[in-house]
């Protein structure tokens, strides 16, 4: 039995109404690839818990036939209606293999047992932890995507997940907005941490590289000297090759 015009339409309609809602204005995503019109769909969550490292990787795998449509628990029900509309395909129960949908939750740290080790500051895919090494940590409710990410590598178990929108789960207790701001503060995030990586790359290589003139500068007495300093300046002269060609892959990489 097929759907008759009105049907169709309304499922038009409403497939409009929620890529609007989107980052992205509604003839932009339109025309966009698949892999972006489905990363509009997801939550934002950057979760994990679809068996991908982030949302947009997990958008990619469903628009490559790598994965199935039902895997987001942050979406839930209505998360996977929205993905088996764009797509064409049936309405499918959410694969709870990922994970049930809840209600959304936030993070709570006991600050008096907090010992400031920063690994859930590290773990938090939206920089949604403030604190600092020794120090005690903190996080902010509003930027919480309630990934669970930060639980398991607290070391005094300090860390619990508190209910925020009782009675709504999936799409119901999580807005477009929110959504939208958990990506953009995602990718702020990698790009901190991949400019953070270059920098502590540059100054072991400048520190490598003043370590390799002080040797070439240093006045040698015996051959065994002679031979310990030349030791020493090839392993630096091959660490510092490793970085520069480490550096020409992630130039390429741009």
């Amino acid at each position: 039995m097929h759907d008759g015009p009105d049907i169709n339409t309304s499922r038009q309609t409403r497939l409009s109404r929620i890529i609007g809602e989107s980052s992205l204005p509604i003839e932009k995503a339109v025309s966009a690839p698949l892999a972006d019109q489905l990363e509009n769909l997801l939550p934002q969550t950057q979760c994990t818990k679809c068996g991908y490292p982030a949302c947009r990787p997990y958008a990619e795998a469903i628009a490559e036939g790598k994965a199935s449509y039902n895997q987001c628990p942050p979406g839930g029900q209505e998360g996977v209606n929205r993905l088996a509309q764009l797509l064409g395909k049936p309405s499918i129960p959410l694969n709870i293999s990922h994970g049930h949908e809840r209600v959304r939750s936030v993070a709570l740290i006991d600050e008096a047992f907090c010992i400031g080790c920063t690994l859930c500051i590290q773990a938090c895919p939206v920089d949604a932890i403030l604190g600092a090494a020794k120090q005690m940590h903190t996080v902010l409710p509003s930027l919480c995507t309630g990934c669970d990410l930060c639980v398991a590598p607290c070391p005094v178990d300090c860390i619990s997940m508190v209910e925020v929108t009782p009675g709504k789960t999936g799409w119901d207790a999580w807005t477009q907005s929110q959504a939208d701001q958990a990506r953009q503060r995602f990718h702020a995030r990698e790009l901190r941490l991949k400019r953070e990586k270059q920098e502590n790359d540059d100054r072991l290589a400048a520190k490598a590289v003043a370590k390799l003139q002080a040797l070439e500068s240093e006045a040698t007495l015996t051959p065994e000297e002679i031979a310990a300093r030349d030791r020493k300046k090839a392993v630096i002269a091959a660490a510092i090759e490793r970085a520069r060609l480490k550096k020409m892959d992630a130039d390429t990489d741009k």
